[in-house]
């Protein structure tokens, strides 16, 4: 795949005074159904949710409703990374939990500023990187600093040169070609060092190894969860589903995602929810509940373009 910078960069919301960008921008509606089904009666479930989007530079949301059944009141708020987050509690029993979010969103297509460093940019420095985005150079809980991880990552960057765009770009293409997409190999709570062994995993263990080799050579890269769309003429993995990519801090731009899942670059094709250091941040739907240790649960889905 040939990536170039002038296929990088989008026009940004903030400016809404040239009515092609709002006309041209794709818009998609998201249905995402997570339903518990237990085998007796539970109580005191406490959850909380990832489910709707802030607007992001290239994005902006339209609509988002977030409910849930039994009904019960839900507190709105901003975590420490900024992403909307819902809470609520049902102390009363039950046996069926649905949660559900519908959302519909915009985002922009490539833009190209001439300005741009982001090829060229050979390292940073302290006054490149704001203080924010040193967390995404540390430890995190899915994503360590092994020993291997950083040999890897030093072999990888070798030949790519000092800029930090060719860097991660080798990193993204190094990732897809040796892991092998496959369900069920590993498990929501599989970590860096696990995947990184296996050779094979599903998009949040893509992720996750991608951010722990640009870590290790200095990199900031933070992960993020969404969801995907694959048009009719594309093959892309990891569309009706959540779906997690990694995105690369660069100054005078910002944040830049690469998809080592489809070995391309998260365009206009995808949404974004939230972001943060690794997949514990930023979990869809995270909980705990009294009573039955029985419980099924079933997870929709559905992204489609709206008109």
């Amino acid at each position: 795949m040939n990536l170039l910078p002038s296929e990088l960069i989008r026009s940004n919301f903030s400016d809404l005074n040239d009515p092609a960008i709002l006309l041209d921008g794709p818009k998609f509606r998201v249905l995402h159904r997570t339903v518990f089904e237990y085998a007796g009666p539970v109580t005191d479930s406490v959850n909380t949710l990832h489910l709707e989007p802030r607007t992001f530079p290239f994005q902006r949301t339209i609509s988002a409703i977030v409910k849930v059944l039994p009904s019960t009141r839900m507190r709105r708020f901003s975590d420490l990374f900024d992403n909307v987050t819902h809470h609520f509690e049902l102390s009363v029993e039950h046996q069926r939990l649905e949660i559900e979010s519908r959302l519909k969103i915009q985002n922009l297509p490539l833009d190209v500023p001439q300005s741009s460093r982001i090829a060229t940019l050979a390292e940073y420095h302290g006054d490149d990187i704001p203080e924010r985005t040193w967390v995404y150079l540390q430890e995190s809980r899915f994503v360590s600093r092994h020993p291997e991880i950083w040999r890897q990552a030093i072999d990888i960057t070798r030949g790519a040169g000092p800029a930090v765009f060719p860097q991660a770009l080798a990193i993204m293409q190094w990732v897809h070609r040796e892991f092998r997409y496959e369900a069920g190999s590993t498990h929501v709570n599989t970590h860096l060092e696990e995947a990184f062994a296996l050779r094979r995993g599903v998009c949040q263990d893509f992720t996750h190894v991608m951010l722990g080799l640009c870590r290790a050579v200095g990199i900031p890269g933070r992960y993020a969860s969404g969801y995907l769309y694959n048009g009719p003429r594309d093959h892309l993995v990891g569309a009706q589903a959540s779906h997690a990519w990694p995105e690369i801090f660069f100054p005078e731009v910002g944040w830049i995602g690469f998809d080592p899942t489809n070995n391309t670059l998260a365009d206009e094709r995808y949404i974004k929810i939230a972001v943060g250091r690794d997949y514990d941040d930023v979990a869809p739907v995270r909980g705990s509940y009294k009573g039955s240790g029985t419980c099924k649960m079933t997870v929709t889905v559905e992204v489609e373009k709206a008109d």
